[in-house]
């Protein structure tokens, strides 16, 4: 980084504080998750330079993070924000090649709800 300031991890938190992709992180089973959580550390230290595998453009804004375990495929869906801010949105289990719409639907309707309350509601 040129300024030296570091990039955060941040989590959406929905309208009763809470946060899905802490939620979707804690039914993960223990191995899985701790890969998840290095991910997002190389992520958070690679952040706009990051790449596939680990990560993948999925449009506008919109990134994913990926991560597999033996039997499952997982995805944390993330955008950039202002002051080098990685906001993670939405994570779920992959099951079809395609991201599933409602998904990406979701993802998206956090995005607005994240940036409508960056703005003080406004």
């Amino acid at each position: 980084m040129q300024d030296g300031r570091e990039w955060t991890l941040e989590f959406f938190g929905d309208e009763r504080g809470e946060s899905p992709v802490v939620e979707f992180l804690d039914s993960l089973d223990d191995r899985t998750r701790a890969r998840f959580r290095w991910s997002m550390e190389q992520l958070r230290v690679r952040n706009v330079q990051a790449r596939e595998p680990l990560v993948r453009h999925l449009g506008g804004d919109l990134w994913e993070l990926r991560e597999e375990s033996r039997t499952n495929i997982y995805r944390i869906v993330y955008f950039f924000f202002v002051e080098r801010r990685i906001v993670f949105l939405h994570g779920f289990a992959k099951k079809t090649p395609r991201t599933p719409r409602g998904e990406l639907e979701t993802a998206w309707r956090r995005y607005h709800a994240f940036r409508v309350s960056q703005r003080g509601g406004g």
